[in-house]
């Protein structure tokens, strides 16, 4: 086998650069990344062709020593050959090679995807979408300057916060309001300002684990207090915070378990009855809300999740909630409460680690401007529309859907069935949405082939599998998507 041969009908970069498909992929991508494209994609022919010549060399090798003759069989011959019109072929899909690289190298790793999973605040899919009217507002504010820390009025330096500080007090209550990036950096913030150095007492019922492995006491001890656990997991007294308190302690902390319930045989503490407690001793009574809500989801029908209104009317100093959960907002760990314990965090050296940029500021306030009109707002923040949304409207969106793929769709069984959806992102947990979605059997393909084509897709369809089946809960598509998700499921099992 003439190896040298083969090798040198591997095209020079140069040669390929000069043809016309190539010439063609510069103005898009580059002449450097195009060049680059050219060197990877020949390398790795040459490392193909390298690692079946030696395959060749091995069963030729091994002939030699069975049989003890020199000259090449027929087989071995015909071996040869085929090597060398595998290697014609792959010269000549060398630009096609070329190009998809290039179409991979510059697709953006964060992609748009439909949520077929039926999970409203998948933290995985990005948890809450924004309102499209609110993005394009959006996007008017951050492709240019604007008066992020600049108060127009007075034409000096601003407060970042100032956007949406009134707005948060109005809602909340509260007397002032700030936002860091997420929740977990505001109860870190809120701790290392009130409590470093000390102790701060929380019930054991509350110590929350949220996504990734992040724990209330590990946040704690990051922050330089000292977590003093009391109570039991199931029940916690009044008394239990009194006997623990000290000279050493800082602050008493509350966590909303908003990812878990406990039932039974349970009691703790509310907010309103450990304020008096507070009070006596001059400590700050925090509160984590976790996932956070401004309105009353019993208005929906929905089980109550306790508002931050409430908690600012129950006494509690420092309230802390996601942005990106139950708000129906941008990421953000939003902190409400008493001025004098605002105004500490803002100046603490940590808040510059984790404040929130121009585009968390602008998102956040347009989301809260929509609350300013309450009336309607579940047809403005998509996940209050999600969660609010009745079966019987979800059901008729999931008959559309059918009707659009019936006919067109012969590799796989279609039907509509009911399916329960769930609000995610630690919120409501014990909530469970009637729902109802489109099933697909497929015929021609393993379940498993049919998720991975449809999460391969340029728009990939994210769904839940259940019995040899894919479920694409309709709860959580929007109609806006149904045509484009009715054309790459034609695409797919047509």
């Amino acid at each position: 086998m003439n190896q040298n041969l083969l090798f040198r009908r591997i095209p020079k970069v140069d040669l390929l650069l000069g043809r016309e498909e190539i010439q063609s992929l510069i103005p898009l991508y580059g002449r450097c990344r195009v060049t680059e494209a050219v060197q990877e994609e020949t390398d790795k022919l040459r490392e193909e062709l390298r690692a079946e010549i030696e395959k060749a060399e091995k069963r030729e090798s091994l002939r030699k020593g069975e049989s003890g003759r020199a000259e090449p069989s027929e087989a071995e011959k015909e071996a040869e050959a085929a090597l060398e019109r595998s290697l014609s072929e792959r010269i000549e899909k060398l630009p096609e090679r070329i190009r998809i690289f290039l179409e991979e190298l510059f697709r953006p790793g964060l992609r748009r995807v439909i949520n077929g999973s039926g999970t409203i605040l998948h933290t995985n899919l990005g948890r809450a979408p924004i309102e499209r009217r609110i993005a394009e507002r959006l996007a008017d504010l951050v492709s240019s300057y604007s008066n992020l820390e600049y108060r127009l009025s007075e034409g000096r330096r601003g407060e970042r916060y100032s956007h949406f500080e009134k707005l948060l007090c109005r809602l909340s209550g509260a007397e002032a309001a700030m936002a860091v990036n997420n929740n977990a950096a505001a109860v870190l913030l809120i701790l290392s300002t009130l409590a470093s150095g000390g102790e701060v007492i929380t019930s054991r019922g509350e110590l929350v684990e949220i996504g990734g492995k992040f724990r209330i006491p590990d946040v704690c001890a990051q922050s330089g207090a000292r977590l003093v656990e009391i109570g039991c997991t199931n029940k916690t007294h009044l008394s239990d915070y009194e006997e623990a308190l000290n000279e050493n302690t800082k602050a008493i902390l509350k966590v909303h378990s908003s990812n878990y319930a406990l039932v039974g045989f349970t009691e703790s503490v509310s907010a309103a009855s450990l304020k008096p407690l507070a009070e006596r001793h001059g400590l700050p009574l925090i509160e984590d809300l976790g996932s956070g809500v401004l309105l009353d989801l019993g208005r929906y029908g929905r089980m109550h999740e306790p508002t931050v209104q409430e908690a600012v009317r129950n006494g509690v100093d420092v309230v802390s909630f996601s942005g990106d959960k139950l708000l129906g907002g941008p990421q953000a760990g939003i902190i409400v409460g008493k001025k004098c314990f605002i105004d500490r965090m803002k100046k603490h050296p940590l808040t510059r680690a984790v404040r929130i940029d121009k585009f968390t500021v602008a998102a956040l306030e347009l989301t809260l401007l929509e609350y300013l009109k309450e009336e309607g707002i579940e047809e403005r923040i998509p996940t209050l529309r999600m969660i609010a949304e009745t079966e019987e409207k979800v059901s008729e969106r999931a008959e559309r859907l059918l009707s659009m793929l019936l006919g067109s769709c012969r590799g796989a069984e279609l039907s509509t069935l009911p399916c329960e959806s769930q609000v995610g992102g630690g919120s409501l947990p014990l909530e469970e949405l009637k729902s109802r979605a489109l099933c697909i059997r497929p015929l021609s393909m393993s379940i498993t082939a049919l998720e991975e084509r449809l999460r391969g897709l340029p728009l990939p369809i994210i769904g839940r599998v259940a019995e040899e089946r894919l479920l694409l809960d309709l709860r959580t598509i929007s109609d806006a998507e149904l045509p484009e998700l009715a054309e790459e499921l034609k695409e797919v099992i047509g």
